[in-house]
């Protein structure tokens, strides 16, 4: 079996709204302790959220997209660059309090780099 077929789910990061949406929507999976999202907490150490964030892009291969609160991800905002890998794909969403911003998506300057805009 490829890697790509293993990839089947959908993980989130982000705040407590957005996460409670996306669970009544039918995203979330617990398996053996392990989860496909992660609420993040304002008061948590960032060393948490890039540790989770590092968990759904790096470690595992079950994980086809992530979708991260753009608010969140300026926090983490240099790993965020970093993952230049197609799988997981990395959508940058925005939430009740924070709207999006297109000037931060990290997705959409690459798409600008390349088409040269």
């Amino acid at each position: 079996m490829s890697s790509t077929n293993k990839r089947t789910l959908i993980a989130a990061i982000g705040d407590e709204d957005t996460i409670t949406g996306l669970l009544l929507a039918g995203i979330g999976q617990v398996y053996d302790n392990s989860k496909n999202f992660y609420v993040h907490d304002p008061k948590a150490q960032r060393s948490v959220l890039e540790e989770h964030f590092r968990e759904f892009t790096q470690e595992r291969d079950d994980i086809a997209i992530l979708l991260i609160n753009q608010h969140i991800a300026e926090l983490i905002r240099p790993l965020v660059e970093r993952h230049t890998e197609a799988f997981p794909a990395l959508l940058e969403i925005p939430s009740k309090d924070h709207p999006y911003d297109p000037e931060k998506d990290s997705v959409l300057k690459r798409v600008q780099k390349l088409v040269g805009e």
